[in-house]
């Protein structure tokens, strides 16, 4: 006669084989957020023209920072632009709905 294991004791094997899944897939999703992280570089060069004027990735990172928070001063010496640039900016993300805008992808 097999023997019987206690009502309330369990195989804690699938239990923790599920956590350690989660763990990995975790630790997936935070190396891609990571990486967004990355491409989201106010001094990156690519977010300017050779003409210095702003890139369409320059003027999202902009816009990104203005979500955030960040006044126009912030933005002008993060973005490395002038403050009449980053005032320009800011309207513009005003005019298009401030932090409810529809985003667009960074590189």
């Amino acid at each position: 006669m097999t023997e019987k294991k206690p009502p309330h004791a369990f195989d804690a094997k699938p239990v923790l084989d599920l956590i350690a899944s989660i763990e990995a897939e975790l630790q997936r999703l935070k190396g891609l957020v990571e990486e967004q992280l990355e491409k989201f570089d106010p001094a990156n060069p690519h977010n300017k023209t050779p003409d210095g004027k702003l890139t369409e990735e320059g003027a999202e990172c902009c816009y990104r920072l203005f979500d955030e928070g960040k006044s126009r001063y912030t933005v002008s010496q993060q973005m490395k632009i002038s403050f009449a640039a980053a005032t320009h900016r800011f309207n513009t993300w005003r005019k298009l709905g401030g932090s409810k805008r529809t985003k667009t992808l960074l590189g």
